[in-house]
C-alpha cells in the first residue's frame, strides 16, 4: 500500500564538532570525543539510507546514545540545534534534549520504514509482522522519551513544539492506529468473522479520533494537512466497521438493521472521500499520502454497494 501512510518530515539538525577545548585533554577523552562525533554522523546517514533495516539501526543508535549518556547534566555542553517537525528549530546546550530528539528521529525512521514496507507489492506475512513490529517500536519510543527523557530537559518544551505533550501523543496514538490496520487488513485475508473485524475498525476508527483531538489546539498551519489524515482514516474505518457490522446483522436475519448499519457506512464513505480531497489539497508539512487510489481503499465501496444491495433484496423477501 504505497502512499497509504501520512509521514512528517524528519528533524534536521547542525553538526556537533565535541571538541570540549581546555576539558578533555588526555587521549582517552579525545578518543570518546572523535567517537561521538563518528557515531553520530554514522547515526544521521541511516536515516536517510534505504538499505537500513532495524538491526542497523539499532546498531547505530546503541553506538551513539552509549557515549552521548556518559556526557553528565552539569558539564559544559557543546550546541545542539534541531529543527522541528512541525514548525521552527530550537538550539540547546543539553545532552538530554541531544538523546531527545535524536531518539525522537529514530521512532520516526521506524514508521519510514514501516511505510516503505508497507508499499511493496504482494507484502508477505513475516514483512506484515515487521510493519507491524516497526510501529510497535515507534510507539514505545516516543512514549518512553514522553515518561522518562523530556521531563529531565533543563528547558522545557515549547507549546506546539516535537517535544510537548500534544505532538507526542499524537505521534503515539498514530503508530498504535496505523499498527492495528496491519492486523484489520491481515483479518480480512484470512476470512475472520465480520464481528471481529467490525471491532478492530471501531477501535481504529476511535484512536484516529483521539489523536486528531489530540492536536486540535495546535496552529492550524502546521498540523491541518496531518489533522486531515487522521480525520479521513477515522471516517474510512468507521465506514468499514458499520460495512462489516451490517453482515453481522444480515447474517442473524436483521435486515432492516443491516440496512441502516450499511447507509452509515456508506456515509462515512462518502466523507472519507471528500476528506481525501480536502487532505491533498491542504497545506503542510509532510509527504502525501494517497489512499483514495489504494486498491484497499476501493474495495471497501464496491463491499459497501454489494452488501446494501444485498441486504435490500432480502429484506424484499421478507
Amino acid at each position: 500500500m504505497a502512499h497509504w501512510f501520512h509521514r512528517n518530515p524528519l528533524k534536521a539538525t547542525a553538526p556537533v564538532s565535541f571538541n570540549f577545548y581546555g576539558v578533555a585533554g588526555s587521549p582517552a577523552a579525545n578518543k570518546i570525543c572523535n567517537d561521538l562525533r563518528t557515531t553520530r554522523a554514522r547515526l544521521l546517514e541511516m536515516f536517510t539510507d534505504v538499505t537500513c533495516n532495524p538491526e542497523i539501526m539499532k546498531n547505530a543508535t546503541d553506538a551513539y546514545f552509549s557515549l552521548l549518556q556518559g556526557l553528565k547534566q552539569d558539564e559544559v555542553h557543546p550546541d545542539f540545534k534541531w529543527t522541528d517537525t512541525l514548525q521552527g528549530n530550537t538550539t540547546q546546550q543539553d545532552a538530554v534534549f541531544e538523546l531527545v530528539s535524536m531518539a525522537f528521529n529514530v521512532a520516526l525512521w521506524y514508521t519510514k520504514f514501516a511505510s516503505r514496507l508497507a508499499g511493496k507489492e504482494n507484502i508477505t506475512e513475516a514483512e506484515a509482522k515487521d510493519v507491524h513490529r516497526s510501529l510497535k517500536v515507534a510507539a514505545g519510543i516516543f512514549k518512553t522519551l514522553k515518561e522518562i527523557h523530556i521531563p529531565r530537559l533543563i528547558t522545557p518544551a515549547e507549546k506546539g513544539r516535537d517535544l510537548e505533550p500534544r505532538v507526542i501523543d499524537a505521534y503515539i496514538i498514530q503508530c498504535q492506529a496505523e499498527a492495528q490496520e496491519v492486523t484489520i487488513a491481515r483479518a480480512i485475508e484470512l476470512k475472520h468473522n465480520a464481528t471481529l473485524i467490525a471491532a478492530l475498525a471501531f477501535e481504529t476508527a476511535n484512536f484516529y479520533q483521539k489523536a486528531d483531538h489530540t492536536l486540535n489546539t495546535l496552529e492550524p498551519e502546521c498540523s491541518s494537512k496531518w489533522r486531515k489524515y487522521l480525520q479521513l482514516k477515522q471516517h474510512f474505518y468507521m465506514a468499514y466497521a458499520f460495512c462489516y457490522h451490517g453482515q453481522t446483522l444480515l447474517a442473524s436475519d436483521k435486515c432492516g438493521e443491516a440496512i441502516r448499519s450499511l447507509q452509515e457506512a456508506e456515509k462515512c464513505y462518502s466523507r472519507a472521500e471528500a476528506l481525501c480531497k480536502e487532505y491533498r489539497q491542504t497545506k503542510g508539512p509532510g509527504t502525501t499520502a494517497k489512499p483514495s487510489e489504494q486498491l484497499f481503499f476501493l474495495k471497501l465501496g464496491g463491499l459497501i454497494k454489494n452488501t446494501l444491495e444485498k441486504c435490500q433484496r432480502e429484506n424484499g423477501f421478507m
